[in-house]
């Protein structure tokens, strides 16, 4: 009623307004009390709620992270930001803004790797904005968009503390109309090195740089003087053409203070690339290489950069010391493929780079190693096996990673790799926010490694064996960084190996049973070594009947050597058909030294020379052979009087050998015969070839001619007696009278018939009794005493029916 006497105007007395003044005071004492009270009640419920709503929001918008310049920030320098938010979400977010966030020092390399693994925002771990005007604003983000941000920030406004790592992120913070309240909706991690002045030790840190890739070239050549290689494939051009991944680890590399590891194979097939060569088609077929001035350019731009640099040769085709430590050990022969791949790799090296390379290092699959791998290692002709932290696990409670070089018995020294550095590379680094985290993340462990202890330590770092371009990219930028840094100097392989190791560091190789079964699934299997073998078995036999060896031997020993290349892990069906390649190749060279199959043979009389032809469809001659002859029925028929028979054998390349061998006949019938040709050695060479001799001491040749001279004898006869009835005859018509013929005894008057008509008559006249010695000699008649039909055989120059 006051406030409406008020309101109406009318003026109360001063007594009445003082007494309502003064009891409207004493009224609100516990009013403005509860007032009080009640902003802390609500900042404490509404921080709550906004920790609950950036736990729900976080994740919807994606942030990354595509640059952060430079890497390894100093005083006075101005760090900038740049990449890219995108939302994921179905809603529109608005008012939003991208901050960077610096969060604590991160005391442990495994503190590094727990930051790394974490995703969405957790409030009071992330880290406080930046703010001021180093932020970037969006009115909104549209979903499925991305939008770019860049930002700078000078460093000294980060207010970085002491030497260290520090955790650094990017966030999106806005609202939606589903939730109309500002929370963070994505952040992308990252790391930030900080250490401006130069470390008082600096940690010696060695980078392999390798050059390996998979097999390409095969065991064949061409027939021609310069034996023109042959290739599975023309991927390797695809490599080292500009772009490509081995084009980028040359071009890269070369700018780098590293280690190159390389295989001599590649070398040797790049090089082989600068002159003719063919590529394997469809079925048989090939086709011309035409990548000769890029191998020549790749070439001469390894050559530059290997100059002054220490180069480590693996043995040739990388073998898998691995798989043949715990598969290839039982096979005979398979140790000795190791020796040679690793007495070749230096002459490869150095006669295609002329730079003398490092052979005493052997670098087992992820530098996972047992007892058997460091047997099978140094039977190769290593004494220093490059292995991993994560395998040589650390026992002692060493408070810091030690030196990599470990005595690990019998001379020979374990280079153990730090598995952090070591694989921070992998996994597809297409996109410049993976590669931005791989490169930060890695110079991180290095500087928390190097701030573990004040003693000088020489660290290795062994990357994957076949990185990509993009993975090339990243490591040769980090490995800038870490190069151009504070806390690091480079140091070669070989000194890593030959530093002072960590007297508290571990040295026991762990069991066969620690092998990680993931590995071992990947291993080429016993069969693969034994299919090896058999290969190398029938090369051996192959190439002591060569004029040449070399032809055949060098291009076969080495595709062997890539038979047993660790590039083939998880590509078994890939291995196998490169192995039958090689074998099934061996096979039809050796098929072309080869026997003329021959067809039933007929022997004319009682001994006769058997012609055997042996064939060389090689482009060398083959020597060394011996032919063998063998009778499955020497009662029947013998070669040179005996069951068998051999002979040496020389074919000139592209010709036929025919080589005889005399035989004789014991009895009339069938003999099979078989052929087989020999080593010297007494090896069987090729498919033996068999046939049937048909004996016959009378053959129907013989017959004819006996038949024909029965035939001439019988008509020698006739003519005979009738040359007899004829002067008979005659002389009757002398004496004038028929009956004076009769008188004499002539046919007409005699009961007896003339006795030189009978068969008797006829015998006595052709012997030479019974006969007138003024009878008048016949011009058919036989010579006298005849000599009779010798028994000998029959000469070795009697043709033989083939």
């Amino acid at each position: 009623m006051a406030e409406a006497a008020d309101f109406q105007g009318t003026s109360p007395s001063p007594a009445r307004r003082w007494l309502r003044r003064t009891g409207a005071l004493f009224a609100g004492v516990p009013l403005l009390a509860g007032l009080l009270q009640l902003p802390t009640a609500a900042q404490t419920h509404a921080a709550g709620q906004d920790s609950l709503k950036a736990a729900s929001g976080s994740g919807s918008v994606a942030v990354a992270v595509d640059s952060l310049t430079p890497s390894v920030p100093g005083e006075g320098d101005t760090l900038t930001v740049s990449g890219s938010v995108t939302n994921e979400g179905k809603q529109t977010v608005t008012d939003a803004q991208v901050d960077l966030r610096l969060g604590p020092a991160l005391n442990t390399r495994s503190d590094i790797d727990t930051v790394a693994r974490r995703s969405a925002y957790q409030d009071g771990l992330d880290g406080a904005p930046v703010g001021g005007k180093y932020v970037k604003e969006f009115s909104k983000l549209t979903p499925g968009v991305a939008h770019r941000f860049s930002i700078s920030v000078p460093v000294d406004k980060l207010d970085l503390g002491g030497d260290g790592v520090y955790q650094f992120a990017v966030s999106l913070s806005g609202e939606t109309s589903a939730q109309p309240w500002n929370r963070v909706l994505g952040i992308q991690r990252t790391f930030l090195p900080w250490q401006p002045d130069g470390a008082d030790t600096k940690t010696r840190t060695t980078v392999l740089w390798p050059l390996v890739s998979t097999a390409h070239m095969t065991a064949q050549t061409g027939s021609n003087e310069s034996q023109t290689p042959v290739f599975r494939d023309d991927e390797l051009a695809e490599e080292i053409s500009p772009g490509g991944r081995l084009e980028q680890l040359v071009s890269l590399g070369k700018e780098l203070d590293v280690t190159w590891v390389i295989d001599p194979d590649l070398l040797a097939s790049v090089d082989a690339m600068t002159d003719s060569y063919r590529v394997q088609g469809e079925g048989d077929a090939t086709t011309a290489g035409h990548h000769q001035a890029v191998a020549k350019d790749w070439l001469a731009e390894l050559q530059e950069a290997v100059q002054d640099k220490e180069v480590v040769a693996l043995p040739f085709g990388d073998p898998d010391v691995a798989a043949l430590a715990h598969n290839g050990t039982q096979v005979t022969g398979s140790l000795s493929h190791l020796k040679e791949a690793t007495d070749v790799a230096a002459d490869t090296v150095d006669s295609i780079l002329h730079v003398q390379p490092t052979t005493d290092f052997a670098w087992p699959v992820n530098g996972a190693v047992d007892p058997s791998i460091v047997k099978v290692a140094t039977s190769g002709g290593a004494d220093k096996v490059i292995a991993r932290n994560d395998s040589l696990v650390e026992t002692s409670g060493l408070p810091y990673t030690p030196s990599a070089a470990r005595p690990i018995g019998g001379g020979t020294t374990a280079v153990v790799s730090d598995a952090r550095l070591s694989t921070v590379f992998q996994g597809n680094l297409t996109r410049a926010s993976s590669s931005t985290l791989a490169v930060q993340r890695f110079l991180a462990q290095s500087l928390a490694l190097n701030l573990q202890s004040d003693k000088q330590r020489s660290i290795v770092v062994a990357p994957q064996r076949m990185p990509t371009a993009s993975q090339a990219q990243a490591m040769a930028e980090a490995v800038t960084a870490l190069q151009d840094g504070t806390w690091s100097q480079s140091q070669d392989l070989t000194a890593a190996a030959a530093a002072k190791p960590d007297s508290g560091a571990t040295t026991k190789v762990p069991a066969a049973s620690r092998y990680p079964s993931s590995l071992r699934k990947q291993e080429l299997p016993r069969s693969a070594f034994e299919q090896i073998e058999t290969t190398q078995d029938k090369l051996d036999k192959f190439k002591v009947i060569l004029s040449d060896e070399s032809r055949v031997v060098t291009p076969f020993g080495r595709a062997m050597n890539r038979e047993m290349s660790t590039s083939w892990r998880g590509r078994s069906a890939q291995a196998a058909d490169y192995r039958n390649g090689v074998e099934a190749y061996l096979d039809s060279l050796a098929g072309q030294v080869t026997l003329i199959e021959k067809s039933e043979t007929k022997l004319s009389g009682r001994s006769a020379l058997i012609p055997v032809t042996v064939q060389n469809n090689l482009v060398q001659d083959v020597e060394h052979l011996v032919l063998r002859l063998t009778s499955e029925s020497p009662r029947r028929l013998e070669i040179d009087g005996k069951d068998f028979h051999e002979q040496r054998v020389t074919v000139s390349g592209g010709h036929s050998q025919t080589v005889k061998f005399t035989t004789s006949a014991q009895a009339n019938g069938q003999a099979e015969v078989v052929a087989q040709l020999y080593t010297e050695d007494g090896q069987k060479y090729g498919a033996p070839v068999r046939f049937d001799v048909k004996v016959t001491e009378f053959t129907a040749t013989v017959m004819l001619v006996i038949g024909g001279g029965f035939l001439l004898l019988v008509l020698a006869g006739f003519r005979m007696y009738t040359q007899r009835k004829r002067a008979a005859a005659r002389e009757a018509e002398e004496d004038g009278s028929p009956e004076s013929a009769e008188a004499d005894g002539g046919p007409e008057n005699s009961d007896e018939p003339d006795a030189r008509l009978t068969p008797e008559g006829l015998l006595k006249e052709e012997s030479g009794t019974g006969t007138r010695a003024d009878a008048p000699e016949q011009p058919s008649d036989p010579t006298p005493d005849t000599a009779a039909e010798s028994a000998d055989p029959s000469g070795t120059g009697e043709r033989v029916d083939r």
